[in-house]
């Protein structure tokens, strides 16, 4: 039987990510098997989560998946000693209006699995403060345990036991309380963290994340907090329909945001993935009957994508007889152009007549629920898809037909809408999961 915990905190930026690899990578080194989750919608944590644990990990969404969803991801953590649920935001953080079984808020997750939740708090600038936030989170929902906080980026041993004293008062546990401590900082860039596979000392870095954690956290007693957890068996799996029988997937520093569930569903339900790299100018595999290219960060690679002919030229090809579909850089790969930050204008793949730039800023954020209007790989016309964007690109130009009707998470219709011509269309948002 596991033990079951969820990682969350007040706010972003406050010491989740870290913390979570580091308890992870500590009990890993003591012999136990840890799986990891991340609540919400993270292409990138998943993979720090698989560095520190040698397991993959998969994201559980409340307002995304419904609860049969979410127990069939989860169950994989049946044979681990330690299961842990990395949050998103704060831990009551969600939208406004109600998905498909929750807001897409941490809290969701921590009550739907019975599991308790620890605080991460950074006490800079305050006191007893902290107390009042931590027993206000404690307090705001019944059905959300709370088994207790580390303090992150403490000042002081003084301003350590202020904080200690006021958390006692207010029957609030201190699990520990971390210096601070710059050499376990976690890379950053504009969409989050810069992803696992591009830092060569990630494992170093967990490993000196998990010997400070240790000298500073009593781990025992994070553990003991845990709840026992063994999952209920989930009569169906993801609903999860793959674009093809074999999909050249897109695969390489500038094509790497795509959900781990998404991938295994398409595995699952017997679909053969080959992965190509276009960064490497290499096309897609010519027996493949469909080709998707996910997110990433095209736009710090756009030169490059641009002068890779051998790639740009076997991808239109590709789309004169079979199906492309593109996810946000994915998309703006399959435009026309894309500007980068500098306003350096790069021709991309043409098979769209989307044109989009960084050289004006702005930031599109949240989740999507779209009605298709025509038929994309793996769906067809009329299905509803929920999936989630974020990305800082403007819209130049979005000319083709509209391939979907969608809507941000209050029910307000966007003009993120994707777009369509011939076997080729392309979405801003990241599929998550199709309504049942």
């Amino acid at each position: 039987m596991a033990a079951g915990l969820v990682i969350s905190a007040p706010a972003s930026g406050v010491g989740k990510t870290t913390l979570t690899l580091a308890l992870a990578r500590a009990w890993r080194n003591r012999g136990l098997n840890v799986q990891c989750f991340k609540s919400g919608p993270d292409y990138i944590d998943p993979a720090f989560h698989a560095a520190a644990t040698g397991r993959p990990s998969v994201n559980v969404d409340s307002w995304a998946m419904d609860r049969v969803s979410i127990a069939h991801l989860v169950g994989r953590g049946a044979d681990a000693d330690v299961v842990l649920a990395e949050g998103s935001m704060g831990l009551f953080d969600g939208v406004a209006a109600r998905g498909v079984s929750g807001t897409g808020a941490t809290a969701d997750i921590a009550e739907m699995l019975g599991w308790p939740v620890v605080l991460v708090i950074d006490p800079s600038g305050q006191a007893q403060t902290a107390a009042a936030i931590a027993a206000g989170l404690r307090d705001y929902r019944p059905g959300v345990r709370l088994a207790g906080v580390v303090l992150n980026r403490v000042a002081s041993p003084r301003h350590e036991d202020l904080v200690r004293r006021a958390l006692n008062e207010v029957g609030v546990a201190v699990f520990g309380a971390l210096p601070r401590h710059a050499e376990i900082s976690l890379p950053k860039r504009h969409l989050g963290l810069v992803q696992a596979e591009e830092q060569a000392e990630i494992g170093k870095l967990i490993d000196e994340a998990a010997r400070f954690i240790a000298e500073h956290v009593d781990l025992d007693a994070v553990l003991q907090s845990a709840a026992k957890w063994s999952p209920h068996p989930a009569t169906n799996g993801l609903n999860v329909t793959p674009p093809g029988q074999r999909i050249a997937l897109a695969r390489d520093a500038a094509f790497s945001f795509v959900y781990p569930h998404m991938l295994e569903a398409w595995r699952a339900a017997g679909a053969e993935i080959v992965p190509f790299s276009p960064l490497a100018d290499e096309a897609p595999d010519a027996s493949a009957n469909v080709c998707w290219l996910p997110g990433g960060y095209p736009e710090l690679h756009a030169g490059r994508i641009a002068a890779n002919a051998r790639f740009r030229s076997g991808l239109r090809g590709f789309a004169e007889t079979r199906p492309v579909h593109g996810e946000c850089g994915g998309y703006m790969v399959l435009g026309a152009a894309l500007t980068d930050a500098d306003g350096v204008r790069h021709e991309m793949a043409g098979l769209l007549g989307l044109e989009t730039s960084f050289a004006r800023r702005r930031m599109h954020l949240g989740y999507r629920l779209a009605e298709l209007a025509a038929p994309m790989p793996g769906h067809e016309a009329g299905a509803r898809l929920r999936g989630h964007e974020f990305h800082y690109s403007t819209i130049v130009a979005q000319p083709d037909t509209p391939l979907a009707v969608v809507h941000d998470a209050t029910g307000t219709v966007i003009a993120e809408t994707g777009s369509r011509r011939g076997h080729a269309t392309g979405t801003f948002f990241h599929l998550i999961a199709e309504d049942r």
